[in-house]
């Protein structure tokens, strides 16, 4: 168990962001041990085989996540300095990494050991170049082609999650990071399986960032040289890789199926990007139908960053609610 006392002012620097470059460390994680993270099986699968295919070298990335009680370096994927960086900030930021960071990273008893570790630490600044191009080229094989769907949902969740602060508070945007994560006056308790302590932020606030690869753990990151991060799994990750989404029969005789579909699929929100790759419709298709949706009212949108995600409203919950409870019902005389 870690536990992170809050200032006023750590409480007023907390905020959220993404990292790819996070993505990409969990991720590795998953592909080394699928069996332990079934959740993500439909994409490791995919991964495994277009990694083989492509003939990548990969096994440095691989030894520098290694197995728990280790500990990841962390340089590898330092928090982000902004809150929706793509991996090319991140990689710059990583190829700019000082060599004491790197070896200080890759010292301890707990740090993880392997010849190609050993030429990164004897020759930081080529290794770092190095490393950064095995990233790259991992992230398009792997990552890349499932990014859309990955973003939607992490942004979906900061979504939900600023709302709740905006009508609850920060006791409830605290309060509401997971079955790991609990929130008590001024102390956020983070349960770890192998670090135990006391967490100090320093008025730096506390970096929040969604991570669709680290479910159903967290991770956090509390070190003198970055911003204190956690990261924590996102709401709806058991969804992330589902293909359809059950549809009310009744709704889709009225709206028609298409919309009642796309209305269906929206239990977080998402982009139209996101859609149209869910629904095998063309992202022109998708936006005709968002704006029809959202000019009767079914839909908000929200902008964030460059994208813009589609949420259900009120009365849309109303409407699919009522169509489900109302499947199955026969006619009384």
């Amino acid at each position: 168990m870690l536990d992170v006392t809050f200032s006023v002012r750590d409480l007023a620097r907390t905020r959220f962001a993404l990292s790819p470059l996070w993505e990409v460390v969990a991720g590795v994680r998953v592909l080394k041990h699928p069996a332990e993270h079934p959740l993500h099986r439909p994409w490791s699968t995919r991964a495994h085989r277009r990694l083989a295919d492509s003939g990548l070298d990969w096994r440095l990335l691989a030894d520098l996540v290694p197995d728990p009680p280790r500990l990841i370096p962390a340089f590898l994927a330092p928090p982000p300095t902004t809150s929706v960086p793509d991996l090319r900030l991140e990689l710059s930021v990583l190829r700019a990494t000082p060599p004491e960071l790197v070896r200080s990273g890759l010292d301890g008893p707990r740090a993880p050991r392997s010849e190609r570790i050993d030429r990164l630490r004897a020759e930081p600044r080529r290794g770092l170049a190095e490393l950064a191009e095995l990233i790259d080229a991992y992230w398009e094989i792997a990552l890349a082609p499932h990014w859309p769907r990955i973003r939607a949902l992490l942004e979906g969740d900061i979504l939900h999650r600023a709302r709740l602060f905006a009508e609850h508070g920060a006791d409830r945007l605290l309060g509401d990071l997971g079955t790991d994560i609990t929130w008590d006056e001024n102390t956020l308790y983070v349960g770890h399986r192998h670090t135990r302590g006391t967490g100090h932020l320093a008025g730096r606030g506390l970096l929040l960032v969604p991570s669709v690869f680290v479910w159903p753990r967290v991770f956090s990151l509390i070190t003198p040289n970055w911003q204190p991060t956690l990261r924590y799994p996102p709401r709806a990750v058991a969804t992330l890789w589902e293909r359809r989404t059950a549809l009310p029969d009744p709704l889709a005789a009225v709206l028609g199926p298409t919309r009642a579909r796309l209305l269906a699929e929206l239990d977080t929100p998402a982009s139209t990007t996101a859609l149209a790759d869910r629904t095998a419709l063309t992202p022109g298709a998708v936006s005709q139908h968002l704006t029809a949706l959202r000019n009767a009212g079914l839909l908000a949108a929200h902008r964030t960053g460059r994208y813009v995600l589609y949420s259900r409203t009120e009365a849309a919950e109303i409407l699919l609610a009522a169509a489900a409870g109302g499947q199955g019902r026969g006619t009384s005389l």
